[in-house]
């Protein structure tokens, strides 16, 4: 079909390549009898996204989170709705393996605004959480990883709420293929995605306007220092 429409390269290549991406299976399939449609659609987007930014005010991060933590936060959904442990180990393997594009080629260009709050929600033992507190710094020297903390301390020019923003860039040169950004914000039973130039826009303002009244990247780090020995040593 390229070679009867003469396509040439670069072109050509792009093509090629969505057309493998099409077909080829998304490790997240695996998960397809334990994981709720919605977060599926999510770790899609998340794959072929170049770019995510995202606001915590509630744990920490998904992609940033230790082992340990992880099965924290789904012992306590097991709590509330019984879960057999198999299930619970399958939860936690696929969030390691999304965590995997922040080390793994193609980068993730990975952002985030942490609420000093969830620095201090305890999530598990002392250790648990000054484990966490340490990965999070070690995390923020990746090049790739921009993490910023808002205190509580400081005015906010917005009320704070979770949400993630998802940029993919455009992968073929041309003024006809161009994924727009999408957002989405968590809630209990589903995710919300918001697409569409216009409201998207509007949460990359709130983003910026939380990362302007958050601490500097060195601020940041030393915060996550002292409260690691201040309240969780």
């Amino acid at each position: 079909m390229l070679d009867y429409y003469g396509v040439v390269a670069p072109l050509r290549g792009e093509l090629l390549g969505l057309a493998e991406d099409a077909i080829r299976q998304g490790w997240w399939d695996d998960y397809a009898g334990v994981l709720a449609p919605e977060y599926l659609e999510f770790i899609g987007l998340e794959a072929e996204a170049s770019s995510v930014a995202e606001c915590q005010a509630d744990v920490i991060p998904g992609l940033l989170q230790t082992e340990e933590y992880i099965k924290q936060i789904y012992a306590g959904y097991e709590r509330v709705i019984p879960t057999a442990p198999s299930v619970i180990s399958q939860f936690v393997r696929a969030r390691i393996i999304r965590q995997e594009r922040l080390t793994r080629e193609p980068l993730l260009q990975f952002s985030a605004v942490i609420d000093q709050s969830v620095l201090l929600r305890r999530m598990g033992s002392n250790g648990l959480m000054r484990a966490q507190l340490q990965h999070l710094a070690d995390m923020a020297d990746l090049p790739n990883v921009d993490l910023r903390i808002l205190p509580l301390d400081r005015e906010a020019p917005l009320v704070v709420t979770s949400f993630i923003i998802l940029s993919f860039g455009t992968r073929i040169a041309t003024d006809t293929v161009n994924l727009g950004d999408v957002v989405s914000t968590e809630a209990i039973t589903a995710d919300l995605y918001v697409e569409g130039e216009t409201d998207t826009y509007q949460y990359k303002l709130f983003y910026r306007a939380l990362q302007d009244a958050s601490l500097s990247f060195e601020d940041s780090r030393l915060l996550l220092a002292s409260t690691a020995q201040r309240v969780w040593s």
